[in-house]
Order: structure tokens, then sequence, then C-alpha cells
């Protein structure tokens, strides 16, 4: 028995359980990061959050890069998926938080729009995803990004 009437609804019945998922995926701790000991803790976070994201998470990935080309075409699906955003950066910006990480809320976005076009080309790319390429790739990010914001800073809170 199929679910859907129509093509329209699956996908947007899919963004919808794709926004759902992300916060509790994003709360795993099977899949904690531990950057304690790191000298850039923010880039190995991100590095180890986009080889996660496309080899563990590949398929999910690959189900938003889909949809988004097709929230392009049809405003329904759009719609379901314009949660995503919001619902991402606010856990991007959760899990910094929880790290002692010092990222300005300004530089999330480029931190994240960085990275999802790199995560589209990991995800969508032929072949093996190569860790020390994407921690490489990360650690540009990393200091691109809060470069580019007046006070960015790049490790451990500090004393308030």
């Amino acid at each position: 028995m199929n679910d859907f009437r129509s093509r329209e609804e699956l996908l947007v019945a899919t963004a919808e359980r794709v926004v759902s998922l992300y916060p509790a995926d994003a709360g795993r701790t099977d899949r904690a990061v531990d950057v304690g000991g790191a000298s850039d803790p923010l880039t190995e976070l991100l590095a180890a959050s986009l080889v996660d994201a496309a080899t563990v998470s590949h398929d999910r990935y690959l189900a938003i890069f889909e949809l988004q080309l097709e929230a392009r075409r049809r405003p329904a699906p759009a719609a379901a998926l314009a949660h995503l955003e919001p619902v991402a950066a606010a856990s991007t910006a959760d899990g910094h938080a929880a790290l002692g990480l010092r990222v300005p809320p300004e530089a999330v976005g480029s931190l994240t729009t960085l990275c999802g076009g790199a995560l589209f080309v990991l995800v969508a790319g032929p072949g093996a995803v190569p860790p020390d390429a994407v921690r490489q790739f990360a650690r540009a990010v990393v200091h691109g990004a809060l470069g580019a914001h007046p006070g960015g800073a790049r490790g451990r809170a500090g004393p308030r």
C-alpha cells in the first residue's frame, strides 16, 4: 500500500523527516569527537563531522542534496526543507558551545555554507573520503571563515 498520493507528498514527508532527525543525530554520543588535546579543536571537529557525514551518514546527506534540488523546482518540498537551515545552525552552535569553542554566531553561516559545498563534493563524488585531505580543507575553512569575522576566535573559550 502506498502511503503517499503523489511524488510531492513523498518529498515533503522526506524533507520533514530529515529535519526532525537532525537535532537527535547531532546529539548522538557514539559520534562525539574528542577535541580536548587538539591544537586546533574547531578544525578537528569540522574534519571529523565532514568525514562522518560523507561516510556513516552518506545516504542521508545524499537525500538532503536531492531534496534541495527538488526544492528549487517545487514549492512544497522547499517549504518543508526551509526548516533545516535554522535547525542545523542551532545544533551547530550548541555543539560548539558544548565543546567550549568560541565561534562567533555570524561565522556559523559561513562555516556551514563552505562545509556544505565540500560535503556535496564528498557525497556526490566517486571514491573514498580521504581524511587527511578533509582535515586540510577543514583547516582552510576554519581559518578563512573565522578570519573574515572581526573578533573570530579559534579556540576554547577563556574566562569571561
